[in-house]
């Protein structure tokens, strides 16, 4: 079996050059709860972004919540701006089958309507059930689906990914 080796800190650096690109005079960063969160909240400081960064919760909209409930911490959105006629730069971790970004432009929809939605991930595993695609991916991978791939944090603040078996 081969092991992944993935470095996430090497990762963030590519994506942080990719979103340059992606970023409009008035866009504003907003991080998929928890580690999209993370990786916005540093690419503000690091890009030299003015104003804050949003982050925001797929919870109340998942096509699960009746079997998950509030799991993974409940309701974290916080917009601190309008987002209505702005354009958002949505950044998560991992993008896998596409359910947490519908759910998370669901939620985005509630405070108003963007003038476009752009997606940049640090890594697309694949094993999409929804027609999402991100803009920007910094790596593309492969696992079996009895596997999550998971962005950690430090207490420094460096990235590094956490692989683990999972029940199907």
């Amino acid at each position: 079996m081969t092991t992944l080796h993935l470095d996430a800190e090497a990762l963030y650096l590519d994506l942080q050059a990719g979103v340059r690109p992606l970023l409009r005079h008035d866009a504003a960063l907003v991080g998929i709860w928890s580690g999209g969160a993370w990786l916005a909240e540093r690419l503000q400081r690091d890009l030299g972004l003015p104003g804050e960064h949003g982050v925001i919760s797929s919870a109340l909209h998942r096509d699960d919540f009746e079997s998950r409930g509030l799991a993974g911490g409940g309701d974290h959105t916080r917009l601190p701006f309008d987002v209505r006629d702005r354009h958002v730069l949505l950044i998560d971790d991992v993008l896998y089958t596409g359910r947490t970004t519908r759910a998370v432009i669901n939620e985005l929809f509630d405070f108003g309507r963007p003038a476009s939605v752009t997606l940049a991930v640090l890594v697309d595993r694949g094993g999409r059930e929804l027609p999402i695609q991100p803009s920007f991916s910094a790596a593309r991978v492969s696992l079996p689906h009895t596997q999550r791939l998971s962005l950690v944090r430090d207490e420094q603040g460096r990235f590094s990914f956490d692989i683990k078996s999972v029940q199907p």
